[in-house]
């Protein structure tokens, strides 16, 4: 009767861990998630202004945060503007260098600069774990505005941001 006890807890203990998996990989971001929500911001931006517009972006119960899809704010400066963390505001963001040395916000800034949007790839801390993981982000600059709006997903491959990049 026992063993029968245990192969049953062990059935539904696994049936649970199964549910989750595919619930889990249901729920993974996309670029075109990462694109579509940096582009709603900068629209409200555009149209709110970002006085307005920065309180409902970081908003962790609002329609800007999807679970760890939340988007983030800088000045040409390198300054974080915005973000759903406050403790982050203010603070420049220039000196600081992923595991390979790559200076991210400088990237963002040339990106926003020269591009106007496009892909930036580095190293990040991946929440929840705290290992350095390659996270992708999405930068796109506000027009009109000296600043940009950026998104970012962690472990995606080369090939899921081309497909996107090239549509």
């Amino acid at each position: 009767m026992k063993s029968k006890s245990r192969l049953s807890v062990m059935f539904w203990i696994v049936t649970a861990l199964v549910a989750n998996g595919v619930h889990a990989e249901e729920q993974k971001i996309t670029p075109q998630q990462v694109v579509d929500l940096v582009k709603r911001s900068v629209q409200l931006i555009e149209e709110k202004g970002p006085d307005t517009a920065f309180p409902v972006l970081s908003d962790p119960k609002g329609d800007y945060v999807d679970g760890d899809l939340y988007v983030f704010t800088y000045n040409m400066d390198g300054a974080i503007i915005q973000h759903l963390r406050p403790k982050l505001v203010g603070k420049n963001m220039m000196n600081i260098k992923d595991k390979e040395g790559k200076c991210l916000a400088c990237d963002f800034v040339r990106i926003a600069k020269e591009e106007g949007q496009g892909w930036s790839q580095y190293w990040w801390p991946k929440p929840g774990s705290g290992e350095l993981s390659v996270k992708v982000s999405f930068i796109m600059k506000v027009p009109g505005h000296e600043l940009f709006v950026g998104a970012g997903v962690y472990d995606i491959t080369k090939e899921e941001v081309e497909a996107v990049v090239n549509q």
